[in-house]
């Protein structure tokens, strides 16, 4: 019986060693994960992009923008003029936290008057949202602590934090929308690059290659049916989010679907391709995890894209699940239309493109 069993897990090696592609998914992934976690994975939460709207212009109003840039938590990037700028700005994501300093803030600290400083962030992501409130708040009591001449008088600082989009700072509001991107990405890379190698492992693809079935129309026939149940699945967590879990949807209906079908293009692309690098269903299976679960951690869905290294952050621009989270989080709580979330659209679009003609390719070689 050990015999048997020694010989078993011998044949397993050489099989294993013997195949390129198992190699790659066996060495590869553990490294490649290994990087994610230990470099570009972290909750730690710095350089939020910024906007100071400084209506003082004082020392004091300057020193507070310095110490805010030099805790390291903040990145002052836009100084606005106006009201409507700062709502530009927060709006289309550039920033994520925007400070206002009043008019005559220094010389009401200077004379014991009390004085404000309005805090706005982008409550669309509560978690950086809280921590970013809570630094600033930190920060200016603080410095105002500093100049304030005894103990015993109080803190002249009127701090007033307003959080837009999710004013509650429910995570759930923010974690839902990512749902509905996750399942779509899931469902279609698992059913799509199951497929072909199904076909291919049961002996029938080559029942189908000697019917007048052509290459391209054999690939829509397989990816048509699954990109359906792709928008039936957007379809019902939108419905269950909104009427279960009273996820606000502030955006147009006619946009969702419309994003939804250009992600679509990339995701059953990329199951596509997969399928055609695959030879059995459990190397598809593996290679489909060895793309979902990367994906998902450099998306930004749990962890801020801008705090991983810069190389990490250039390697994100080929994920079409971290333009997809900026769409459908932007209808979901923004109410952003095409006239602010066409970048991320044109992005996923020509991704897509790119992805579907390299798998098509791929496809016809295989088949050829």
């Amino acid at each position: 019986m050990f015999e048997r069993i020694r010989q078993m897990v011998i044949k397993e090696f050489i099989q294993v060693l013997r195949d390129r592609r198992m190699k790659a998914i066996v060495f590869l992934t553990p490294i490649l994960q290994l990087l994610a976690f230990g470099y570009a994975v972290t909750t730690d939460v710095s350089d939020i992009s910024t906007a100071l709207y400084d209506l003082d212009k004082s020392y004091e109003s300057r020193e507070l923008a310095r110490r805010l840039e030099a805790s390291g938590y903040f990145t002052i990037r836009y100084t606005p003029e106006s009201y409507r700028e700062i709502w530009d700005l927060v709006d289309r994501g550039k920033a994520l936290s925007a400070i206002q300093i009043d008019k005559g803030f220094g010389s009401d600290l200077k004379k014991g008057i009390p004085t404000s400083i309005q805090i706005i962030v982008d409550g669309t992501d509560s978690n950086t949202a809280t921590v970013a409130m809570d630094y600033a708040s930190r920060i200016a009591l603080s410095f105002a602590r500093e100049l304030t001449p005894s103990a015993a008088t109080p803190v002249r600082i009127d701090l007033r934090t307003m959080a837009w989009y999710n004013p509650d700072l429910k995570s759930r509001n923010y974690n839902v929308p990512g749902v509905i991107a996750i399942v779509i990405m899931l469902t279609c890379l698992l059913l799509t690059s199951m497929a072909v190698v199904r076909e291919r492992e049961i002996g029938t693809m080559e029942q189908l290659m000697v019917t007048p079935v052509r290459p391209f129309e054999l690939m829509l026939g397989k990816t048509i049916p699954f990109a359906l149940i792709g928008f039936f699945d957007m379809f019902l967590v939108t419905v269950l989010a909104v009427l279960k879990f009273s996820i606000p949807l502030k955006g147009s209906l006619f946009v969702l679907p419309l994003s939804t079908g250009i992600y679509l293009l990339s995701v059953l692309g990329i199951g596509l391709f997969i399928s055609t690098i695959s030879r059995t269903q459990q190397q598809a299976l593996m290679a489909t995890f060895f793309f979902y679960v990367p994906a998902v951690l450099l998306s930004g869905f749990m962890f801020p894209v801008e705090n991983m290294p810069v190389l990490i952050q250039y390697a994100t621009y080929i994920n079409p699940l971290r333009y997809f989270l900026v769409i459908i989080r932007g209808i979901f709580l923004k109410g952003n239309g095409l006239g602010i979330l066409w970048p991320q659209m044109v992005s996923l679009l020509v991704l897509g493109i790119l992805v579907i003609a390299l798998s098509s390719l791929r496809f016809r070689k295989r088949l050829g």
